[in-house]
């Protein structure tokens, strides 16, 4: 199969979550397993694309109204990230080095849909399939179906992977006219909530629609922000998929940004090397139990109890327990969870931002891996962690309750039903119960390093929708 897919991230060109981890591990899967996969993503000013060699395949204007913007497609031209990887360079858009968070982004993401259907439509062979990723491709679909430009692409298999309901790149129709041209009779396929709904979009046209994890495709019908009733109407051409993890990436045992390597054999001496070297830089005392957080500072993350819940745990275990933030986001909440280093000095730190060598360094290092999750749609870091032999500690909801059992009923991790302060510290405080009994311990970390995350599970059931789809053309 001839497989495209279109995305605003992919791990190591640009990333800013769990998106971009995706789109740089599934294609490569894909690849692997006999297919010819493509990534078409913007071209932003990033240190992989100044370091790495392009060749110009294809140059055109994008016209957005009365705005015209000269753009190419540029191609990677060693394949070393397992697949093809196409950059669509539109400097005067996106010739910066933030993926999102500009005023112009409705038109910097219209702009770079309609260049990639404009170069896909004039390439020599047509894709078998294509697959978007999330709101900033959710007009493809649309424009392959009924924008005339694209004809060529009408009976192309379309499918929108949903990764975050919450985020849906919203728009008045006084811009509908960037939108190449369709018959006026299907407009009404663009509306949701009286705007132009760009997820929504793509989850009316597309031919199929795909969650990251089966739990997320039951929580959408009654929480996506708006689209409960959309979501449920498309159950019929929907399925959760559960993402993977690139295992070759993430591992403990040949992790390129470790300096001390273990696996599952002898995964206690390894682990507290690594914490040693991680609490030197810290300041924090590698005989206590270290909790973590790596992630968005955001609500949606449980961010904003994370102050709350350190300063209580810290006092309830009279500091004899560790805590490393790793994150950024909401300012206000940066500001709080700085504010504490000075009262919790020895026991208690952050880094605010994004590093990920640090990342790899904590997930390697730390006992438990805090995930307070009010939304997670699948969740990443609990498989780094358990990967890692972190015991992840969730609330159950999304991917989280689909990978972590509680070790009470024999699992990998530590489970609690409310993102609440109260949830977290009573969870922290069974943490420091099994922490202290190294048998039990031992048998939850072994447990977590042996699940199978691995994507080539999840790369055949892509496939298997794949096959499905390109059967009915």
């Amino acid at each position: 199969m001839d497989i495209v897919h279109i995305s605003a991230e992919c791990y190591p060109v640009a990333k800013v979550g769990g998106l971009g981890d995706v789109v740089g591990a599934l294609p490569k899967y894909q690849n692997n397993a006999g297919n010819t996969v493509s990534v078409v993503m913007p071209c932003y000013d990033t240190k992989f694309k100044d370091a790495n060699q392009f060749t110009a395949v294809y140059e055109d204007i994008v016209k957005l109204g009365q705005f015209e913007f000269p753009y190419e497609v540029l191609k990677e031209t060693t394949n070393k990230l397992g697949f093809e990887l196409y950059l669509i360079a539109i400097p005067s858009l996106f010739d910066r080095p933030d993926v999102y968070g500009y005023e112009d982004d409705i038109e910097r993401f219209v702009s770079f849909q309609i260049a990639t259907l404009n170069w896909l439509s004039n390439r020599a062979t047509v894709p078998d399939i294509i697959n978007c990723h999330d709101h900033h491709t959710g007009l493809i679909p649309f424009m392959m179906l009924y924008s005339h430009r694209y004809e060529i692409l009408r009976n192309t298999p379309s499918i929108i992977t949903n990764h975050n309901g919450l985020y849906q790149g919203q728009f008045g129709f006084d811009k509908l006219h960037y939108i190449p041209e369709f018959d006026v009779e299907h407009a009404n396929l663009l509306e949701w909530d009286y705007c132009i709904n760009s997820l929504a979009v793509g989850v009316k046209c597309a031919w199929h629609v795909t969650t990251v994890s089966p739990s997320y495709l039951k929580e959408i019908s009654h929480f996506a922000n708006g689209l409960e009733r959309l979501f449920t109407m498309v159950q019929y051409k929907s399925r959760g998929i559960l993402n993977g993890i690139d295992t070759q990436l993430w591992n403990p045992a040949s992790d390129k940004l470790l300096e001390k390597h273990y696996d599952i054999s002898n995964f206690e001496l390894g682990k507290l090397e690594n914490k040693k070297i991680l609490c030197k830089l810290f300041n924090l005392d590698p005989e206590k139990p270290l909790f973590s957080f790596i992630g968005r500072l955001l609500n949606e993350k449980g961010g904003d109890l994370l102050t709350q819940a350190s300063a209580l745990a810290l006092s309830e275990n009279y500091k004899e327990i560790n805590i490393l933030i790793l994150g950024s986001g909401n300012t206000e909440i940066e500001n709080d969870l700085n504010r504490l280093k000075g009262d919790y000095e020895g026991n208690y730190n952050t880094y605010i931002g994004y590093n990920e060598e640090l990342a790899h360094l904590i997930y390697a290092a730390a006992d438990f891996l805090l995930m307070p999750s009010r939304v997670e749609p699948c969740g990443l870091n609990q498989m780094y962690a358990m990967r890692y032999g972190t015991i992840p500690i969730v609330r159950r909801t999304g991917g989280l309750q689909d990978t972590v059992i509680d070790y009470g009923d024999d699992g990998n991790g530590i489970c609690h039903d409310q993102a609440s302060v109260g949830d977290i510290c009573y969870s922290i405080k069974r943490a420091v119960g099994i922490y202290n009994d190294k048998e039990h311990l031992n048998k939850v970390i072994q447990l977590g390093m042996s699940t199978d995350h691995s994507w080539e599970r999840v790369c055949q059931e892509y496939l298997e929708v794949y096959k499905l789809l390109i059967d009915k053309v």
